[in-house]
């Protein structure tokens, strides 16, 4: 992982930077309105930001947190940082924010072609846990389901 690299929670001042980010990884990003939302009205949300030794962000990873259960909803790198062990680190965050907040279980959905993210969550000790048929609405693919008890 790099070393240059801290992380910090997501404030409304982030939203623009943080949309940037998934309109250019997601075929079907979220709206802006979805990440203020998150940040402003959903009291399960929890975003974690990367942020490189400019003071940029470079990725960032959102969770909902509900009983004891933590659902990654997005992680995202931009294209210029991958490669540099940035998602793993927000995984890493994300997992041990999870905990400090007493969520027993990880889950998440991963294309089922995005084995590259399947081998980092993997190396995380997420299981797979099963299939979510048509999962992806821009193409109809299947979501694989991962879990990892915390």
């Amino acid at each position: 992982m790099s070393s240059n690299v801290t992380y910090r929670k997501m404030v409304s001042e982030d939203v623009s930077v943080v949309y940037e980010i998934e309109l250019a990884t997601f075929p079907t990003p979220w709206t802006l309105d979805s990440f203020y939302y998150e940040v402003h009205e959903n009291q399960y949300a929890h975003y974690v930001l990367a942020i490189d030794e400019y003071n940029n962000i470079i990725g960032f990873c959102g969770m909902w947190m509900v009983i004891d259960a933590a659902q990654i909803t997005n992680v995202a790198v931009i294209e210029d940082a991958r490669g540099r062990g940035i998602g793993e680190g927000l995984m890493r965050e994300a997992m041990r924010i999870a905990r400090e907040h007493t969520m027993e279980v990880m889950s998440l959905e991963v294309r089922v072609t995005n084995t590259v993210a399947q081998n980092l969550y993997r190396k995380l000790d997420f299981q797979d846990g099963g299939i979510r048929k048509g999962y992806y609405t821009d193409n109809g693919e299947d979501a694989l389901v991962m879990w990892v008890n915390l």
